[in-house]
């Protein structure tokens, strides 16, 4: 019996988000077709110019503008930041620097602090448990 492996597909919404980029901003042909892995990967390793262009200048989808901006998805909310911005929206509110914005820096920051504090507890209660046996 012979296997036969088909062609792993997703859908244009996947494979933007894979790609780090806003859906709609895309091609028509992107938006209107599947994405095969080999192509998703063809993407990743030989960007065309038009995804060149959008990660260059977006507009970015909001997983982006949290990371550039340094504050969280619900952080955006909080902010009221709704829709994707382009790389010169997002400079401009670095520049303008609101008070949401360096609050949900400030948040952002303390709940990295905390994270890095439970792993330390962690590994600290792991090293603890592993010289007890």
């Amino acid at each position: 019996m012979t296997s036969h492996q088909t062609t792993q597909t997703m859908k244009p919404a996947t494979a933007a988000k894979k790609l780090g980029v806003y859906l709609q901003a895309t091609p028509a042909e992107f938006q209107e077709g599947v994405v095969s892995r080999n192509e998703l990967n063809a993407l990743q390793t030989d960007p065309p110019q038009w995804l060149q262009d959008l990660r260059r200048t977006g507009p970015h989808p909001r997983p982006v503008v949290a990371a550039k901006l340094g504050v969280s998805i619900a952080g955006l909310a909080r902010g009221g930041v709704t829709e994707a911005l382009t790389t010169e929206q997002i400079d401009a509110l670095k520049d303008e620097n609101p008070s949401w914005l360096r609050q949900e820096r400030a948040t952002q920051a303390d709940v990295r602090k905390e994270a890095v504090r439970i792993k330390e507890k962690n590994e600290a209660r792991e090293t603890k448990s592993g010289s007890d046996s």
